[in-house]
């Protein structure tokens, strides 16, 4: 028990390292992909950090099962590389025995990783869809900031204001330009509008309109001389009125019981695809054990570079055949099962190759002695 406890805590300290190193990373460069988007006018700040709570059960069902394969690499090496591994095998400790003390680790992360894959990402993945939904709907006076140009509709259209109430509904110093992309030349104008101020308007009706005091509109085509000016003392512009829809498409989004007995291709693909998140813990953990075993003299490190190249072909192997199942290339009986098999079967002969390799050196070395 003193043993299983000790070798259970240095495999699930190192995973969680792991794990929170390798989530930072992650979320860091969506973040700044998300941060990027709301600087240039298509989100809104302030969701940026409920966006990255409802992905992070998605992320965790992901790294968890790298950061147990190289918890047991690290954990294990560490023990092999200052021979406590050699004293432990002294006292009765076979590979056996090693491995099924492994597994119970393994499937306390195997059940998160269910957990995780089967509820709480497709859940997680239907909040993110309904933010991007409202997201969609947004104008520019929710997500507009005074002093900074936005660009809206693919960069058809800028605004600016110098000024802006925290109630989003006085503005001071406008600017705004629209193109008109027309397949004429002559069709391609500009409109410009400046005014000292403005404010928006909501009608009785529901409908959302900004209205600009003081100012000027500038009409024309880039490189004529045809421009037309317009000084004006109020000047209407209907906004577009907000649909937030609550529909929701993606597939990882669908619940796990409405992909069961769904004879599509593709939900069977996604089905597969989370239930093959656990079952690819059990797999690696087979696969860790013989991998962590190193010679003091050679490093804990040996290993680890192919072992994480093995690691990503495995994976590699999953999301490659999970594509050729969607596009129907490949049975859906057949589907990613024969990955896990193949890699269950490099675990086993990893597993047992090193202890059939020295039974048969001894037998090797027991008949030249015979014959000698």
């Amino acid at each position: 028990m003193i043993v299983f406890r000790y070798l259970s805590r240095e495999v699930l300290l190192t995973l969680s390292a792991v794990s929170a190193v390798l989530l930072v990373i992650i979320m860091s460069g969506r973040f700044i992909k998300y941060l990027a988007q709301a600087a240039s006018g298509a989100m809104d700040p302030s969701s940026l950090f409920l966006i990255m709570g409802v992905r992070l059960p998605g992320f965790l069902q992901l790294i968890l099962p790298l950061g147990l394969f190289l918890g047991f690499l690290l954990a294990y090496g560490r023990m092999y590389l200052e021979s406590e591994m050699t004293v432990l095998s002294a006292t009765g400790m076979s590979q056996q025995r090693l491995l099924a003390i492994s597994m119970v680790p393994a499937t306390i992360v195997a059940l998160i990783v269910a957990w995780l894959s089967l509820s709480l990402a497709p859940q997680g993945a239907t909040q993110f869809q309904l933010l991007l939904n409202k997201q969609d709907a947004l104008t520019e006076f929710d997500t507009l900031e005074p002093g900074r140009f936005q660009t809206l509709n693919d960069g058809s259209r800028v605004t600016y204001t110098e000024q802006l109430t925290n109630d989003r509904t006085n503005l001071g110093g406008v600017f705004i330009t629209q193109k008109n992309l027309g397949q004429d030349a002559k069709d391609r104008s500009i409109s410009i509008l400046v005014a000292q101020k403005g404010r928006q308007e909501v009608r009785p009706d529901g409908s959302r309109w900004l209205i600009l005091d003081d100012g000027y509109r500038y009409d024309g085509n880039p490189g004529l001389a045809d421009y037309r000016a317009i000084k004006y003392d109020t000047y209407g512009v209907l906004l577009p009125k907000p649909d937030v829809s609550n529909e929701v498409t993606d597939r990882d989004a669908m619940p796990t019981s409405s992909l069961i007995g769904n004879p599509d291709v593709k939900a069977i693909a996604e089905l597969q695809w989370r239930i093959s998140m656990p079952l690819l813990v059990f797999i690696v953990t087979l696969i860790a054990v013989p991998l962590s075993r190193v010679n003091p003299r050679q490093g804990r490190f040996l290993k680890l570079l192919p072992a994480i190249l093995l690691y990503m072909g495995y994976v590699t192997a999953l999301i490659l055949v999970r594509g050729a199942l969607e596009k129907g290339n490949i049975s859906p009986t057949l589907g990613l099962w024969w990955v896990h098999g193949l890699f269950l079967i490099i675990g086993l002969l990893l597993f047992y190759w090193e202890p059939l390799r020295l039974k048969l050196a001894t037998r090797r070395s027991a008949k030249e002695l015979a014959h000698g």
